[in-house]
């Protein structure tokens, strides 16, 4: 029965791929003549929209998906333990080191972080890599650099601020978390190593089953994600967003918030954000950029199953306040003609 049921996510997955493909190439050609929205602008709008950010995004959630896998079935937690020395300094710098070779999926980091720590890695190193790792990878960086090509503050400013605070966060955490913060007990996530294959025919199956769930869980949050940037982009009043774009303090917690609740996955994020990029100012976009990759709302419950509540409460109002306060200064700079 399970083995029917892999066969048919994959046979779904390739039928969708085929479609995607047909859609990326021939969608402006067959679309438009297939579903007529004219008499619905609102609609129509909504579905221009949405359809823009599911074509641009595909390639990447699909690359995205690839990369997480394989590094996630190849890359062994010994090799990246190996990497990270014990001496406070150089473990804060040899994570950011370390992060870009660890899995893209922020829900993945969590428990292969938590197994480290019980390894011995230091927890602020650990820290360091919960905050890098699904940022600080080339999937993430081309994605940006694709979505905001006119934007260069956009696309090093997500680098910078996340590097920055990596380093302010992973320095506080070793100052003032040098606790246990194991939670005993905790169920591990369906993102755990899994046990080396004896043949590469095993390792190249497991390879595509692992890139089909990885592709389905985030791309359902996308499509929830582009869904709402639609109807934000459509249904709310200019005048409003023109009030809360123009705050920046207002436009980056609301910023934030959303990225929170979207729980996007950072290797397509960035389309979503460049929809907002019109009506709201560039340290409120950074806010979404960093702040939802380091937390949202799915991996806030996956931590609270792998660490102590009060760790991860204060975990949160950390990156909270450091990456607001990072992208407010990133916004002043930018806004008297930084990059």
């Amino acid at each position: 029965m399970m083995r029917f049921k892999r066969y048919s996510a994959n046979l779904l997955f390739f039928i969708l791929s085929l479609l995607f493909l047909g859609f990326f190439f021939l969608g402006e050609r067959f679309i438009p003549t297939q579903i007529n929205l004219s008499t619905m602008p609102m609609l129509n709008s909504m579905f221009v929209v949405f359809l823009g950010l599911f074509l641009e995004s595909i390639p990447f959630l699909f690359l995205g998906a690839i990369a997480s896998s394989f590094i996630h079935l190849f890359i062994s937690e010994e090799l990246i333990q190996r990497m990270i020395p014990k001496k406070p300094i150089a473990a804060l710098f040899w994570s950011i080191v370390a992060a870009l070779i660890v899995p893209v999926c922020e829900c993945a980091i969590i428990p292969v972080v938590r197994r480290l720590i019980i390894k011995g890695v230091p927890i602020h190193a650990g820290v360091v890599l919960l905050v890098t790792a699904p940022i600080l990878n080339i999937i993430v960086f081309g994605s940006t650099y694709y979505a905001f090509q006119k934007n260069p503050e956009i696309i090093y400013g997500r680098v910078i601020i996340c590097i920055l605070t990596a380093i302010i966060v992973g320095a506080f955490v070793y100052i003032f978390c040098r606790k246990d913060i194991i939670k005993e007990n905790a169920n591990e996530h369906n993102h755990t190593q899994h046990d080396h294959f004896s043949s590469l025919s095993h390792k190249l199956t497991h390879l595509i089953n692992h890139i089909t769930d990885e592709f389905f869980m985030v791309g359902k949050y996308f499509i929830i994600g582009a869904v709402f940037a639609s109807v934000f982009q459509v249904c709310v009043d200019r005048t409003i967003l023109a009030e809360l774009g123009n705050s920046q303090i207002q436009g980056t917690v609301l910023m934030m918030g959303i990225a929170y609740i979207l729980s996007l996955c950072s290797s397509a994020d960035a389309f979503v954000a460049a929809s907002f990029s019109h009506s709201f100012l560039p340290g409120s976009i950074l806010g979404f950029l960093v702040f939802g990759p380091m937390l949202d709302l799915k991996n806030t419950l996956i931590m609270m199953s792998c660490f102590k509540w009060r760790f991860v409460f204060i975990y949160i109002l950390l990156v909270f306040l450091v990456v607001l306060s990072l992208c407010l200064l990133a916004g002043v700079w930018i806004s008297r003609g930084g990059l």
